[in-house]
C-alpha cells in the first residue's frame, strides 16, 4: 500500500467508470436523459478532480521516483502484474486530463442524441487516459494505450460532422497500425528481459541492434499518437470532425501520449538508439514547425488551422525531448502542459461560433469584436497564448528548448525558434479574419457575446494559461528532479557505451 494507505491512483482511475455504468443505466426521454447524463458525468469529474488535487498536494516533488505506488498480483503465471505509480513527469499530465474532462463535459451542452452513450464515452475516455499515465507496468500500459481508441473513435464517428466516419475510420486505423509496432516490442522486452516493470526495465542493458529496432517500434507507435511529421495526416481530420469535446480531449491530452511514450519509454530504455535517431528526430520536429506553420498559414477554416498549428508545437515538444538536456526537457513538459491548456482554450472558441450557427470559415466570419467583445478578448488571449508572447504559459516552454537545443545543435535552435515568428503570422491572420475584417453577412450583427456557461469553460483556463507563465516554478519544480534523473541516466548509459566500444577495439 503506498504512503496514504489507500490506492487513490486506483480510486481516480476507475471512478469515472463508475460513473459510465450509472449514466448507461439512466432512463427517460431524450431530453431529461441527456441532462441527467450532463450532470451525473460533470459531478464525477469533478470529484475525481478534487482527489487529484489532493494527489496532487501530497506529493513530494524532491522524490525522483515513483510515488503512491500500488502493485497487485495480475498476470502471475507470466511475471506481469499490476502496478501504478507517479512522478514528476506523469503528475500534471493527470492533472490535465483530470481538469480538461469537466471542461469537455460543460461543452456537450449541444448533445441530444445518443446521450447517455456520449457521456460514458467521456468518462471511459477519462478512464484510459488517466491509466495510462499512471501505470507502470508495460502491458498494463499497453492495454490502457489501446483502449483510448475506442471510446474515440465513437465520440469522433458518432457525434462528429458531415465526413465523421472518414474521419474515425482514419483515426483508428492510423493509431492501431502504430500500436501493432508496440506490442511486438512488448512481447519482445517481456521474453528478453523477464519483465515488464517499468522502473526495471529503464536500467536494463539491451543490445545496441535491438535498441535501433525498439526504437522504431516506439517511433511508429508514439509518432502516430504525437502527430509527428509525416504521421500526423490523420490529426486535421479528426479535429475537424469531431465535436469539441472531443477535439479537446483529442487534441489537449491525447496527443500527448505520444511524447509521453517517447519520454517513458524511448529516451531512458534506449539510451544508444535515441542518441543515434537524435538526428532525424530534430528533422522532423523541425519540418513540423517550419513546414507545417505555412500550412496551417493556407486554411481557410479555422479549426483546420488551430489543429494544423497544434502538430506544429507538436514539433517543438519533440525537439525539446530529443535534445537530452535538462531546460530542453523539461521544456517540453511545460510546453505539453502549455498547450493542452491553450488549444483546448482555441477549440472551445471555435465552439463558441458553432453553437450560434455559423460557420468556420474565415471568409464568412468577420467583425465579431464589436458585438461580441468578451469572446473576442478570449479568442486573442488564447491566440496570443499559442503565439508565445511573454507572460503567457505558452513563452516559457518554447524558450526553455529554444535553450535546450542551443546547447545541442545551433541550427536546430534557430530553425525550431523560426516557428514562433511563423506561429505569429498565422495566429494574427486567425484573429484579423475572425474578429477585426468587415462583416461577411449583416446575420453576424446579431450573435450575442459569450453565455455563463462558456465563462464557466474559459476562465479556469486563462487563468492556468497566466498562472504557468508567470509563476512557472510552482509547476516546474515536481518534475525537476525526476528530468535531471532521466539526463544523468542517459548522459551515463552513453558514456559507459562509449567507454566500452573504446576498450572493444583497443
Amino acid at each position: 500500500m503506498n504512503q496514504l494507505g489507500f490506492p487513490i491512483l486506483s480510486l481516480i482511475t476507475y471512478l469515472p467508470l463508475l460513473g459510465a455504468f450509472i449514466v448507461a443505466t439512466l432512463s427517460g426521454n431524450d431530453e431529461k436523459v441527456a441532462c441527467k447524463a450532463r450532470n451525473v458525468s460533470l459531478i464525477f469529474s469533478l470529484i475525481v478532480l478534487a482527489l487529484g488535487v489532493f494527489l496532487w498536494t501530497q506529493f513530494n516533488p524532491a522524490i525522483a521516483g515513483y510515488q503512491f505506488v500500488e502493485v497487485m498480483p495480475w498476470l502471475s503465471g507470466v511475471n506481469i502484474e499490476y502496478r501504478m505509480g507517479v512522478d514528476g513527469i506523469s503528475l500534471f499530465l493527470i492533472m490535465l486530463t483530470l481538469l480538461l474532462t469537466p471542461v469537455a463535459i460543460i461543452a456537450s451542452h449541444g448533445i441530444k442524441t445518443r446521450a447517455r452513450s456520449f457521456f460514458a464515452a467521456m468518462l471511459l475516455l477519462e478512464t484510459m487516459t488517466v491509466g495510462m499515465f499512471a501505470a507502470t507496468d508495460f502491458v498494463l500500459f499497453y492495454v490502457f494505450f489501446e483502449a483510448v481508441l475506442l471510446p474515440m473513435y465513437l465520440i469522433i464517428g458518432v457525434w462528429g460532422g458531415e465526413k465523421r466516419v472518414y474521419a474515425a475510420v482514419k483515426f483508428f486505423l492510423f493509431t492501431l497500425a502504430g500500436s501493432l509496432f508496440m506490442l511486438l516490442a512488448v512481447v519482445w522486452i517481456w521474453r528478453n528481459l523477464g519483465t515488464t516493470n517499468m522502473a526495471v526495465m529503464t536500467h536494463a542493458r539491451i543490445p545496441a541492434q535491438a535498441q535501433t529496432w525498439l526504437f522504431l517500434a516506439f517511433l511508429a507507435a508514439f509518432g502516430v499518437k504525437a502527430a509527428v511529421w509525416p504521421l500526423h495526416t490523420w490529426l486535421p481530420d479528426a479535429y475537424g470532425e469531431a465535436p469539441v469535446p472531443g477535439t479537446i480531449m483529442l487534441a489537449a491530452v491525447l496527443s500527448k501520449m505520444g511524447a509521453y511514450g517517447f519520454l517513458r519509454f524511448a529516451i531512458p530504455m534506449l539510451p544508444q538508439a535515441s542518441a543515434s535517431f537524435e538526428p532525424l528526430m530534430f528533422v522532423l520536429g523541425v519540418v513540423a514547425v517550419i513546414y507545417i506553420s505555412y500550412v496551417a498559414l493556407a486554411q481557410t477554416d479555422m479549426k483546420r488551422m488551430i489543429a494544423y498549428s497544434s502538430v506544429a508545437h507538436m514539433g517543438v515538444i519533440i525537439i525539446g525531448l530529443f535534445t537530452f538536456t535538462v531546460e530542453g526537457v523539461e521544456g517540453a513538459l511545460f510546453q505539453m502542459l502549455s498547450h493542452g491548456l491553450v488549444i483546448a482554450g482555441l477549440f472551445i472558441c471555435a465552439g463558441v461560433i458553432t453553437s450560434r450557427g455559423e460557420t468556420l470559415t474565415l471568409r464568412n466570419l468577420g467583425s465579431l469584436a464589436v458585438n461580441m467583445p468578451v469572446f473576442a478578448a478570449a479568442l486573442l488571449f488564447f491566440t496570443l497564448a499559442n503565439m508565445g508572447l511573454p507572460g503567457t504559459s505558452g513563452f516559457i516552454g518554447e524558450i526553455l528548448v529554444i535553450v535546450g537545443a542551443l546547447k545541442v545543435n545551433f541550427w536546430v535552435s534557430l530553425l525550431g525558434g523560426a516557428g514562433m515568428v511563423l506561429g505569429v503570422t498565422y495566429s494574427l491572420v486567425l484573429v484579423r479574419a475572425v474578429l477585426f475584417e468587415k462583416y461577411a453577412r449583416p446575420k453576424l450583427m446579431e450573435l450575442k457575446d459569450l453565455t455563463g456557461r462558456e465563462y464557466a469553460m474559459l476562465l479556469p483556463l486563462a487563468v492556468l494559461v497566466m498562472w504557468l507563465g508567470v509563476y512557472p516554478s510552482s509547476f516546474t519544480h515536481a518534475f525537476d528532479a525526476p528530468v535531471a534523473a532521466l539526463v544523468q541516466a542517459h548522459t551515463a548509459a552513453l558514456n559507459s557505451h562509449t567507454a566500452i566500444a573504446m576498450v572493444t577495439a583497443q
